[in-house]
């Protein structure tokens, strides 16, 4: 073997080190950050098992994966509504406040925050550094405030305290705004140049270039309408008016039943995750999508 073969195979072998311990280190982060999504998967994954158990295996083995035998029961009992368990009258309530107040934060947000990006009016300085500012305040502070006012127009208890107060929310309409302040004005005024007015202007130019901001809206207003508790909490109590939460947190608590039921809130709570889950994974495709690209023409 010549001097040149053996430096020449000296140098592949040096070069070849690094990328064997990039593959090394590749593998270890890959075990690494599988044992802890396993870690992370795991309490939902338990539930899941628990909820097709019956109470007595539940209690005997709380971390068993394995049903056996296999049960219906607790999934019975909710639609039912046997157990004092009212879930179809919390899951319709549910349904129907989170769907209204989305398509409410939806239009009134976006309308809010294109007025704040684009109108120029007095006092809209002062009107912006307040929505940031009640961005700051938290929630729990208004509690006593909202059901004074709620009491003092004797609308407590209904459904009109419970939506009409979730229809604009601080943060959208800052999320709007910002996004609103990022279009270019050009295409705005290509817009009035045509004889379109501000709103024609807003509804038919700049909203539907909008998407990817109007659907993070979305995901952010159904899920925190559907996750609300401190609001319902003060403006309503009659079981008619009990919301998922509302009535999971009573129902958890111990007030409506006996014993640990342990099949029956897991399965509660599961379906209780799952109109959010299913919003989640419909829409997040779309958030790789649009955006301004091609909206400015020459």
């Amino acid at each position: 073997m010549t001097t040149a073969t053996v430096t020449k195979h000296a140098s592949a072998t040096v070069r070849s080190r690094p990328r064997e311990r990039r593959r090394y280190a590749q593998l270890v982060g890959t075990l690494v950050m599988s044992a802890v999504a396993l870690v992370y998967l795991m309490p939902f994954v338990i539930q899941v098992a628990t909820t097709f158990k019956t109470d007595p295996q539940a209690a005997a083995s709380p971390l068993g994966l394995v049903p056996d035998p296999l049960s219906l029961a607790s999934y019975r009992q909710l639609f039912s509504g046997s157990e004092g368990v009212a879930f179809p009258t919390w899951l319709g309530n549910s349904v129907f406040i989170a769907v209204v107040v989305t398509a409410g934060r939806v239009f009134f947000d976006s309308l809010a925050g294109y007025a704040l990006a684009r109108l120029r009016f007095r006092g809209r300085g002062l009107l912006t550094v307040l929505l940031i500012s009640v961005m700051a305040v938290p929630g729990v502070v208004l509690m006593i405030p909202k059901f004074l006012v709620v009491q003092y127009l004797g609308i407590y208890d209904t459904y009109t305290a419970m939506i009409v107060p979730l229809l604009v929310d601080a943060v959208g309409v800052f999320v709007m705004k910002q996004f609103f302040e990022s279009v270019p004005r050009e295409i705005e005024e290509a817009a009035r140049v045509d004889g379109a007015g501000i709103l024609r202007t807003y509804w038919s130019v700049v909203l539907p270039m909008a998407r990817p901001a109007l659907i993070t809206l979305t995901i952010l207003s159904f899920q925190g309408s559907w996750n609300e508790f401190t609001h319902f909490v003060v403006t309503a109590q009659s079981a008619d008016h009990a919301t998922l939460t509302t009535g999971l947190a009573q129902f958890v608590s111990g007030g409506l039943g006996s014993g640990t039921q342990y099949p029956l809130k897991l399965t509660a709570a599961l379906l209780a995750t799952i109109p959010v889950a299913i919003v989640f994974f419909v829409f997040q495709r779309h958030f790789v999508r649009g955006g301004n690209a091609g909206a400015l023409k020459e």
